[in-house]
């Protein structure tokens, strides 16, 4: 370190005024609970009077609850691509979960997008960036970017345990097996073990280990996906319970519970330790929900969809020294926005060549600006089929999505279809403006068709020869 810079260190010192970056000041930790298939009304201080979350209710409470945070996407894996990365779809590949080419081939009439489903080892992911500011960092749980050379000790990670290639557990009680497959680093579990709170113990043993330097933890549960299972005694609760407003499956509320239980768990040891003051805690989940077990009313949809079922979903952040508590913000923001927060939190330099497509929300998190409007962008090329109880073949088409202010338009691909609405006066997407405002609709659909040039987005333009037109007119008679 030359002169000048020790002294215009002491000065920063002394002026109170040092980077958040700078290791000579502690660097906050960093602690992201990602939540798989969490929906947007599915915490208890998001509206439900079914499941019980305090924990997560309190750290809402300590800190600040977005209202409107969006998911990178409407499935799992295109989700945390873009949230590790910093990036939308078109840049990294990852449009879908496995193949784009999902139902019957006979019903898509398009060609669907060629999937990436590992997460390509140039990307600069966030603890790669964290790395140069001197952050060790963990991940356990969920992966989903691809097996082999391409797991999160290829992508940053110091420390990892349980993640593979795939989107769910093979079973939520040890040992943690089905069909021949069971979950890596965990083969030393006991009997009733229970997954949630196995990756719990470890994130916990993970913190008390690296105490002393500043760490970024991502705790990335399986939890809530299926396979749907929870710990009976807790099934039981909720059965006595009885559901309410679409959400009535004790099974799955036995999950939220066990959730909730990790993250009380996680700010106690961080209470314990005298860390919690320096250490931001987010809790996000990666799209919404599970159409067949929970209800995300009155949003439109489930995970799968373009519709804000789909993709709208809990963001709460907490950070005692710097998050006024009890806030709450309408700010749209996006799971792709946390990678350059943390690099503005951390006063990490953003990797050259590699474009960040999200925005700082530290103004927001201090609680002393709001952010310049910018327009929002989902892209899915791809198929994804319906669940049994959702009517219909599919869940989704290929289909494109922007929200500039209140409005939100969603792209169609197979028939060019654009519908519009007005989400502060139409939050459940029941009225289509599009046909009653054609200026607003073209406007939105030049800004998307500019977004999919900006970002070379591979558009399903190609006709599918398998499609039969008939065999759909026959299924569809309406639509056709």
């Amino acid at each position: 370190m030359r002169w000048w810079q020790v002294s215009t260190v002491g000065l920063l010192l002394i002026l109170g005024v040092f980077p958040l970056g700078c290791q000579a000041a502690q660097s906050p930790n960093v602690v992201l609970i990602y939540v798989d298939d969490l929906g947007w009304r599915d915490l208890g201080v998001m509206g439900s009077q079914y499941y019980e979350t305090p924990h997560i209710d309190a750290l809402a409470r300590e800190g600040m609850r977005f209202t409107n945070a969006y998911s990178n996407a409407p499935n799992c894996a295109p989700a945390r691509a873009s949230l590790l990365s910093g990036q939308y779809q078109p840049r990294h590949g990852v449009y879908t979960v496995g193949t784009s080419e999902r139902g019957d081939p006979k019903l898509r009439q398009l060609v669907p997008v060629v999937n990436q489903t590992e997460l390509a080892l140039e990307t600069i992911t966030i603890p790669e960036a964290l790395n140069a500011s001197g952050y060790v960092s963990g991940h356990v749980g969920k992966w989903h970017l691809g097996g082999s050379e391409f797991l999160p000790d290829n992508q940053g990670f110091d420390w990892t345990l349980a993640g593979d290639q795939f989107g769910s557990p093979p079973s939520y009680f040890y040992p943690y097996m089905r069909d021949g497959r069971v979950l890596p680093d965990l083969s030393d579990g006991e009997v009733d073990e229970y997954l949630t709170d196995r990756l719990t113990d470890e994130a916990i043993d993970f913190i008390r280990k690296h105490r002393e330097a500043p760490f970024f933890l991502y705790l990335s549960h399986y939890g809530v996906h299926t396979p749907i299972q929870g710990e009976s005694t807790l099934v039981q609760h909720y059965i006595e319970k009885g559901g309410t407003d679409g959400q009535d499956n004790p099974t799955y509320a036995a999950m939220i519970h066990s959730i909730d239980e990790s993250v009380g768990r996680i700010l106690k040891v961080l209470a314990d330790l005298a860390l919690a003051d320096r250490t931001i805690v987010i809790f996000f989940s990666d799209n919404g929900g599970f159409g067949p077990v929970t209800s995300m009313a009155p949003l439109r949809g489930s995970k799968g969809m373009l519709y804000e079922g789909g993709i709208r979903v809990p963001l709460v952040v907490r950070w005692p020294t710097v998050v006024p508590a009890n806030t709450v913000s309408d700010e749209p923001v996006i799971g792709l926005d946390l990678f350059p927060t943390l690099l503005d939190i951390t006063g990490t330099p953003s990797s050259e060549g590699q474009a960040l497509d999200g925005v700082s929300l530290l103004p927001v998190l201090r609680g002393s600006e709001t952010l310049v409007q910018r327009d929002l962008f989902w892209h899915f090329p791809a198929y994804l089929e319906a669940d049994a109880s959702v009517m219909g073949p599919w869940r989704t088409t290929p289909a494109s999505a922007v929200r500039r202010g209140n409005y939100k338009l969603i792209t169609f691909f197979e028939d060019g279809r654009n519908e519009l609405y007005n989400l502060a006066d139409d939050l459940s997407e029941a009225h289509d403006l599009s046909l009653v405002m054609p200026d607003r609709t073209n406007e939105l659909h030049a800004e998307l068709e500019q977004w999919w040039r900006d970002t070379g987005a591979w558009l399903p333009t190609e006709f599918n020869e398998l499609y039969d037109p008939t065999v759909h007119e026959e299924k569809f008679p309406e639509k056709s």
